[in-house]
């Protein structure tokens, strides 16, 4: 996120808000089919991960946080469809939109509600309600208690979670009394006999002295570490004093050891997204990628994640320079550092804590997340450094490449969008052109068309298939007055270019042409005689191959399919008394010749309405075409 607490100064380097487009225009100067289209065209681009998203008005002010399972398609859902009156209220106050990735669905109700909570967003104002999610609490008593609270009382008690509902936490908190009992009357006093609840294992019986204070406190303790993630720790005790048990011929002992230690292998520890740890702490995060690095910092403030930041910026340095330069102008004295600072890897700390003391006037701790709880942060920020990268290079695209293809192939324009055409046929039968659509050297797989080629009649001509599809597409392009290419790439040499500037030609569009042979790479123009070869290293070659070898898999594909389909229907219409409806049926029914050969005769007769005697020969005939051996029918 760009900016989580408003109040924050941005750092002097490029920045990425997270998932953000830049406007094109304010919302007066944008229509409102244009902005739809923007945010649509966001809504694609978000992650199919849990995480929150935080929409802001034109002036920057968060005015709705909310939450998702998956973020790309609650997004999507804004913007498509027809919507509530209160809902079209809010998406016509929206300018822009965040989100932060989270490592669970529950994770993401907790940082919504921080968030919520920190920011009072105009528009979540009625939808919250106020409450604060239960706890786990283990009391500070001699022999302490384990139960649910809502309520965080300063009396030396632990406080694990919070949990996103009572039921979740019912599920913890029935494993914990199986797995490791304590007393559950509230005032403790000395008994002759234990009470039911110690009959029947769910006590160990404090009252009546039937368990040390140290072995009460061992229980304890395995519960500590069972609440705060630690479960490998927790279940290699378990697994030693299994072996011990079973080695003392206590195998009743140790089957009840081995179950709980396989219990707590399956246990989800806490959230990442908030903790009763009151020390604040940031964990920074980052990923590189060729010429660009990403940061993301995770402000934990009060035990709560109150924030995140995300940058992206040319990476002009090695690795470490690069973070020690973001941290010094990260960190100022309108944004102080924490005392404890984590990250990814272990930085070179001397210079950057001299520097935070002499400059900022505080002293702080650079660290490494050794911890299970702070590595879980850390790899939470980690993901968000990675999927900032992947949305900026899918905002920015190979712009390097593009403007080399450009001075190489002397286009007209910056080849943003190109259009590629590749023919697959067999034998001049199912004979199909395929279209694919790339921006910013990046595919564009809404804008892919398949062209069942119609005019050749059985005959193989590619240039005529050529001709066919370009045709098509672009008449119907100016007809729509749609967006059009800015270079059409055709899979071959002089003779495919040559079919499609005839087109063109004919149709009057004016666009940059090139044509990709596989022998060698060559590159061949309108116009000129022979072809340009680029260096096979060359990112411009690099874009162009990408184009071409994704026409040719999306032609392919759809070619074997029809011949699929072509076998199917000739070898079932064959068999007398079968044509092509009651071919269909049989399909349908049985979804392809081999559903057909495993089939019985009887089932065949009632799918198609046929005598026994004509599904057997089906059976026979699909049998045949796809090698099945004949067993019984």
């Amino acid at each position: 996120m760009s900016k989580i607490k408003d109040e924050a100064r941005k750092p002097p380097v490029t920045e990425a808000p997270a998932g953000e487009i830049p406007g094109k225009g304010t919302q007066a100067e944008e229509s409102p089919a244009a902005r739809n289209a923007r945010f649509r065209a966001l809504a694609r681009q978000a992650p199919e991960s849990p995480g929150v998203y935080v929409m802001r008005d034109r002036t920057g002010a968060i005015i709705y946080v909310g939450k998702a399972k998956i973020l790309k398609n609650r997004l999507s859902s804004y913007f498509s469809g027809r919507k509530d009156i209160k809902t079209r209220h809010l998406v016509s106050r929206v300018e822009s939109i965040e989100w932060i990735l989270a490592g669970s669905e529950y994770e993401a109700l907790l940082i919504e509600n921080n968030l919520i909570k920190e920011h009072n967003p105009k528009y979540n104002i009625n939808l919250k309600d106020g409450k604060t999610y239960p706890s786990i609490r283990i009391t500070a008593e001699e022999y302490p208690r384990v139960f649910r609270t809502r309520r965080i009382i300063d009396d030396g008690s632990e406080y694990y979670g919070p949990f996103p509902s009572a039921e979740t936490i019912d599920i913890y908190l029935e494993l914990i009394k199986k797995l490791f009992p304590l007393r559950r009357c509230v005032t403790m006093r000395p008994r002759e006999t234990p009470c039911m609840y110690y009959h029947i294992g769910r006590c160990p019986g404090p009252c009546a002295g039937k368990i040390s204070r140290e072995d009460y406190m061992a229980r304890v303790g395995q519960i500590r570490k069972l609440l705060s993630g630690e479960t490998a720790d927790l279940a290699a005790d378990l697994k030693t004093k299994m072996e011990e048990a079973a080695l003392a011929f206590r195998f009743e002992e140790a089957a009840r050891l081995r179950d709980a230690m396989r219990a707590v292998e399956q246990f989800v520890g806490r959230s990442n997204a908030q903790d009763f740890d009151k020390s604040a702490r940031d964990y920074l995060a980052w990923h590189c990628d060729g010429d660009l690095i990403s940061f993301v910092v995770f402000s934990m403030r009060e035990g709560k994640l109150k924030g995140r930041d995300s940058f992206v910026s040319p990476l002009y340095s090695d690795e470490p320079e690069a973070l020690q330069s973001f941290l010094a102008t990260y960190y100022s004295a309108e944004r102080l550092p924490p005392p404890s600072v984590f990250s990814m890897k272990k930085l070179e700390s001397k210079t950057l804590v001299k520097y935070f003391k002499s400059q900022l006037g505080v002293t702080v701790r650079l660290l490494s997340p050794k911890e299970q709880r702070h590595a879980a942060s850390m790899n939470l920020a980690a993901q968000n450094a990675r999927e900032e990268l992947i949305k900026r290079r899918r905002e920015l695209g190979d712009r390097n490449a593009l403007a080399e293809l450009k001075s190489a192939l002397g286009l007209s324009a910056l080849p943003v969008r190109i259009e590629g055409f590749d023919i697959a046929q067999l034998a001049g039968k199912h004979t199909v052109a395929s279209l694919v659509s790339f921006k910013n050297g990046i595919p564009d797989k809404k804008n892919y068309r398949y062209f069942r080629i119609r005019s050749l009649r059985g005959s193989v001509d590619d240039f005529g298939a050529i001709r066919e599809a370009v045709a098509r597409r672009y008449t119907r392009l100016i007809n729509e007055e749609a967006e059009l290419p800015d270079l059409i790439l055709v899979d071959g040499g002089a003779g495919q270019v040559s079919a499609a500037e005839e087109v063109l030609r004919e149709i009057g569009l004016d666009c940059d042409l090139a044509g990709l042979a596989k022998k060698n790479e060559e590159l061949y123009l309108p116009g000129r005689l022979g072809p340009v070869v680029l260096p096979k290293d060359s990112p411009a070659l690099r874009v162009l191959v990408a184009v071409r070898d994704e026409t040719h898999r999306f032609a392919t594909g759809l070619s074997r399919k029809l011949r699929e389909k072509d076998l199917r229907f000739s070898a079932l219409s064959s068999v007398k008394g079968i044509g092509a409806a009651r071919s269909k049926k049989l399909i349908k029914a049985f979804g392809s010749l081999e559903g057909i050969a495993a089939a019985d005769t009887a089932s065949l007769a009632k799918a198609a309405g046929i005598s026994q005697e004509t599904a057997l020969l089906v059976k026979e005939r699909a049998i045949g075409s796809y090698g099945h051996r004949k067993t019984g029918y």
